[in-house]
């Protein structure tokens, strides 16, 4: 074993490299729109029994369509897979712990998971604000109690695909995070007030800054597109944890 150089041993040590997360730049307010314009002309899309379920549920409790509310909701809901994900990671972990170099690849998954958790966190406090900015008076169980319980509902469904067939659970996340895509760039366009409103919000340190409420928006139909899309990297390349690719 080497000797510790005396100068060196009186040094801090470099701190840790830091995950560096995938939601951290925000896009321009033109390529918000280009990004917008996309969505609105992209074809229908025939989602799964399953995310169809989900999308009536949503239907029924907020009649009154695309509103923040609604969205709060929503942002409440899309937490979840990514919890599922990640628990089921640090079982994986504890599991296969004596083989280094296949857990680090498992850790990586558990920080994208955590990553777009937090992601959809960040949307739910955006969302909870812009309610209480409109004077949205809340329901009772529609908003208060039913949103708790269908969340422990589609954690368990989440978790539950994933340990049957882990490409189900992505799927149904894909499925998800499109519908959420295409709603809030939809939710713009209905609204073109948006673009006119500043957006002011105790949140823009931890979101990002954006001028107006419009561009808030499809920043987060934005976000809610790379959710999608890394669900279906994982579908391509093998959705159950491998030695091989993670």
């Amino acid at each position: 074993m080497a000797s510790i150089d005396q100068h060196s041993a009186t040094e801090r040590p470099f701190p840790p490299k830091q995950y560096q997360s995938l939601f951290a730049m925000p896009l321009s307010p033109a390529e918000l729109r280009e990004h917008q314009a996309r969505y609105l002309s992209m074809p229908e899309y025939r989602y799964g029994p399953a995310a169809r379920l989900l999308f009536w549920t949503a239907d029924k409790v907020f009649p009154q369509g695309r509103s923040f509310e609604f969205f709060a909701f929503v942002e409440l809901v899309a937490r979840v897979p990514y919890m599922a994900w990640e628990h089921v990671g640090h079982i994986a972990q504890t599991q296969n712990h004596r083989d280094h170099e296949f857990d680090r690849k498992i850790q990586d998954r558990v920080l994208l998971a955590r990553d777009e958790q937090d992601n959809e966190f960040w949307h739910l406090l955006i969302m909870e604000e812009a309610c209480e900015q409109v004077g949205y008076e809340r329901r009772w169980f529609f908003d208060k109690l039913f949103p708790q319980i269908l969340s422990v509902v589609y954690y368990h469904l989440s978790w539950l695909l994933f340990v049957v067939r882990p490409n189900w659970s992505y799927q149904l996340n894909r499925d998800f995070e499109d519908h959420a895509m295409r709603q809030y760039a939809r939710f713009v366009e209905e609204h073109p007030e948006f673009d006119e409103m500043a957006w002011e919000s105790r949140y823009r340190g931890d979101y990002g800054f954006h001028a107006t409420v419009g561009d808030m928006l499809r920043q987060i139909a934005h976000d809610e597109e790379q959710h999608k899309l890394h669900s279906e990297a994982f579908i391509r390349r093998g959705a159950r944890f491998s030695r091989r690719t993670g």
